[in-house]
């Protein structure tokens, strides 16, 4: 294995090594604090060593290390580093390659001084406050010159020696801004406002040290910029020079593409996340939706629009970069294109799923109430039904979609008899023309909403109503067809031991009783109601509108032909055969043979037929019920016996073997 040592002191050599690490190479890293160490990271194939190595025993430190090549990305002000580096590799006759930075200093930034010393002269010439950039290393150069040290505000890493170093400057206590960066634009102007500075001291550190974001920051904060100019640089490579130099070197193989999919927020610069932002600025590459790529600076940069999967994944296939940024809308884990993209683009990239601001917890917030309690659905191209939702949940979030979207989903809440139930309506938010109207369903049925619209409906009633089956035979609509009956049908539905997600098969519907309350119970399945006869069809799709059930289809036909271009049944009741029985289970078992039956029979052909099929299969029951009905006589109550009915419970038919 290759041994590469990189003196890692700037953000070009912690990229460096990050592009490099996991490709066969053995990677030693020097850096001057354990500060260093700390935002180097971790890394299987990378070792770390930390503290300043004196010149006299770095040509001894790369001669026990037997590097094949060294790197220096060492600071571009550090030019005492590089010039030990470089004496040490001729020394030990070890190639060595210098990372510079580049430069992205105008004429125009501010005042441009040759030194630290220069610098603290021009300083004593002038008034009011400054804000250093610089660092604590000549702080006390600073210190020294009693015009300056009292307006001097100091930035400095975090660390006990730079806070030590302030103290030996003079520096007071509260002139001291203690943090790491890195420092945007926003953060820049904030604190040049905070310390009322007039001058802010800066180094040509380029675009990776944030040069540019203070420039721009000390023009809005109205500070001028005193520029400390570089000291002249040995000769070098660029960044993609040096990265393909070490690639050839080495002949590693092919990186793998990394790819950032980055929620973007609401629409507005307040939504967007700060990881956002990076995952933009370090891309060559920007792809999304033409009003997301336009929403971002995408200077220096290859834009792309595209939105579907496919599109975005021939993009960067077909890109020479290796860093994209996919924009996607709101939150990437909430009704987002990142789960069809990840899906499209599977192992062969190195991904990253940034979430963002989504449309729940953004209007929620609007509201001032919290969502963890909000059931969250959407209605934009997808099938779901809002009734169902709201009368099982005490509040509903969902997105919807189109012009017409927001009236649909009111008139649906209306239909069924959900007119009272509270409702927000949010309208292009977090735009300038965002817009929330509240009111009760059926206040806001007829108003105009436009086509970017999330709703919130609370229904205080949600609580109270019933969660298992075993409605009332009065709750359905039944006029002369048959229906099975109240105390059967809870048995029924209990033996077909139905899942959330289930598939069913009621044939024979009748009256559409069993599959109202299959679907109440498989409210995220559906249920198949297979009929033939015109008067029990449009009474099962009745009920169906009844209960504001959206996963029940009533299919017209005779069974075992109406079942064929169904999907296959996870479960199926069998109310009525019209004499097809064998043939009817012979399809279910064809469709998923883990299928599982119940079947009902009241008479004794039927309940014969069963019996003999009840030796075929690993999983068979049969119950006998008997129900008995009060019934007044004078100032008495006698009961009634019913017919009986028999259930039948039938799974895994047996093999030959």
């Amino acid at each position: 294995m290759y041994k590469l040592g990189v003196f890692a002191g700037t953000a070009d050599g912690r990229e460096l090594i990050e592009r490099l690490t996991g490709r066969g190479l053995s990677i030693t890293a020097f850096v001057a604090t354990e500060y260093g160490q700390v935002t180097l990271g971790e890394h299987p194939d990378v070792e770390v060593r930390s503290g300043a190595l004196p010149r006299s025993e770095m040509p001894g430190a790369l001669r026990e290390a037997a590097f094949d090549l060294v790197v220096d990305a060492t600071h571009p002000y550090a030019e005492h580093i590089t010039e030990s580096i470089r004496l040490a590799c001729e020394a030990t006759g070890i190639e060595c390659l210098r990372l510079l930075r580049e430069s992205t200093a105008a004429n125009d930034d501010g005042v441009f001084v040759e030194d630290t010393e220069a610098c603290v002269r021009f300083l004593a010439s002038t008034t009011g406050n400054i804000l250093l950039t610089t660092g604590s290393k000549t702080l006390s150069q600073y210190g020294a010159e009693e015009k300056v040290r009292s307006r001097v505000y100091a930035r400095v890493l975090p660390m006990m020696s730079s806070l030590q170093s302030c103290a030996e400057s003079g520096i007071a206590p509260d002139h001291i801004i203690a943090m790491q960066g890195p420092f945007d634009e926003e953060l820049n102007t904030a604190m040049l406002r905070a310390v009322k500075a007039a001058w802010m001291v800066t180094k040509d550190t380029g675009s990776v040290g944030g040069y540019a974001d203070k420039i721009a920051a000390a023009k809005k904060a109205g500070a001028r910029v005193v520029i400390i100019g570089r000291p002249p640089e040995t000769p070098g490579l660029s960044f993609a020079e040096t990265l393909s130099a070490v690639e050839t070197r080495f002949s590693l193989p092919a990186p793998k593409k990394r790819v950032v999919m980055a929620g973007i927020g609401m629409g507005s610069a307040d939504t967007r996340t700060l990881g956002m932002l990076r995952a933009v600025s370090e891309a060559e590459c920007v792809i999304g939706a033409r009003r997301m790529v336009q929403s971002v600076d995408t200077t220096g940069k290859r834009v792309c629009e595209a939105v579907m999967a496919k599109d975005i994944a021939a993009v960067i296939r077909g890109g020479a970069e290796r860093n994209y940024a996919v924009l996607l809308s709101g939150d990437t884990g909430f009704y987002s294109g990142a789960k069809s993209l990840l899906k499209e683009l599977g192992d062969e990239f190195d991904t990253e799923v940034m979430p963002g601001i989504g449309s729940l917890s953004y209007f929620c917030s609007r509201l001032r109430r919290p969502w963890e309690d909000v059931r969250a659905v959407s209605l934009h191209g997808r099938r779901c039904d809002i009734v169902r939702e709201v009368r099982d949940n005490a509040a509903v979030f969902s997105l919807l979609g189109g012009d017409t979207g927001a009236r649909e989903a009111l008139e649906r809440l209306c239909a069924a008899g959900l007119g009272h139930v509270r409702v927000f309506i949010g309208e292009n938010l977090g735009y300038p023309e965002e817009r929330i109207t509240a009111g009760t369903a059926e206040e806001l049925r007829s108003a105009e909403f436009g086509p970017l619209c999330v709703l919130l409906a609370e229904n205080d009633t949600a609580a109270s109503a019933p969660v298992t089956y075993g409605l009332p035979d009065e709750a359905f609509d039944r006029d002369k067809v048959p229906m099975t009956k109240e105390e059967v049908r809870s048995v029924c539905v209990s033996k077909l031991a139905l899942s959330r997600g289930a598939v069913v098969y009621d044939v024979g519907s009748g009256s559409g009783s069993v599959s109202v309350e299959c679907a109440l119970v498989a409210n995220r399945g559906t249920v198949y109601a297979i009929e033939q006869k015109d008067t029990a069809i449009e009474l099962t799709r009745r009920n169906a509108e009844k209960f504001g059930l959206k996963n029940l289809e009533v299919v017209p036909g005779t069974a075992p032909d109406a079942l064929a271009d169904l999907p296959a049944p996870t479960h199926a009741f069998i109310g009525g055969s019209s004499g097809n029985l064998k043939e009817i289970i012979e399809v279910l078992l064809a469709k998923n043979p883990a299928v599982r039956i119940v079947v009902t029979a009241v008479t004794l052909e039927t309940l014969s037929e069963l019996t003999a099929l009840t030796k075929e299969f690993s999983t068979a029951d049969c119950v006998e019920l008997q129900v008995n009905r009060p019934r007044t006589v004078g100032r008495y109550h006698l009961f009634n016996a019913q017919n009986p009915v028999y259930i039948f419970t039938f799974q895994y038919r047996k093999t030959e073997e």
